[in-house]
C-alpha cells in the first residue's frame, strides 16, 4: 500500500477492514501500527522488493493485493511483479494527479480483460497481465 491511501484512509476505515498484515511503503521509519482486531501496518522504507517478500511470507501462499495511488503502481509494474490488475472506475474529475500508465513499458505486458462488474457509480475491471 501507498503511504498516502494509508494516510488519507486510515482515519475512516471501519476496524479491522483488511484482517491480514499490511505493508506500506514510505521514505521514513515508523512502528507498526495495530488497528483494532487483526490488522498490523508495517512501515517499510527499502523498497517494493522488500514489501512483497514480507506481504508473501505473511500470506502464506494466499492472493497479495497491492493498493495505492498511481507511483505504488508504476513501481510494482515497472518490476514486471503484477499478474492482475483491478481498475475501479468512478464518475469523478479530479482534475490533476499522477497518470496511472505514464512511464509504463506498454511491451513488457499482454493485458486482456478478465471481467467487467458494472455498479451504481462505479464500473469495476479486472485484467489479466502477462509477462511477455
Amino acid at each position: 500500500m501507498g503511504k498516502r491511501m494509508f494516510e488519507e484512509g486510515e482515519v475512516s476505515w471501519p476496524e479491522d477492514l483488511y484482517k491480514a498484515d499490511v505493508y506500506v511503503l514510505t521514505h521514513e521509519k515508523q512502528e507498526p501500527w495495530v488497528q483494532k482486531g487483526s490488522t498490523t501496518f508495517y512501515f517499510i522504507n527499502n523498497g517494493i522488493h522488500v514489501a512483497l517478500k514480507k506481504a508473501k511470507e505473511s500470506a502464506k501462499g494466499k492472493d497479495i493485493r497491492i493498493q495505492g495511488g498511481a507511483n505504488t503502481i508504476q513501481q510494482f509494474l515497472n518490476s514486471g511483479l503484477i499478474d492482475e490488475f483491478f481498475i475501479h472506475i468512478a464518475p469523478v474529475f479530479l482534475r490533476s494527479g499522477i497518470r496511472l500508465f505514464d512511464g509504463i513499458d506498454k511491451d513488457m505486458y499482454d493485458i486482456q480483460i478478465a471481467e467487467v462488474i458494472p455498479a451504481n457509480l462505479t464500473t469495476h475491471l479486472r485484467y489479466i497481465l502477462t509477462r511477455k
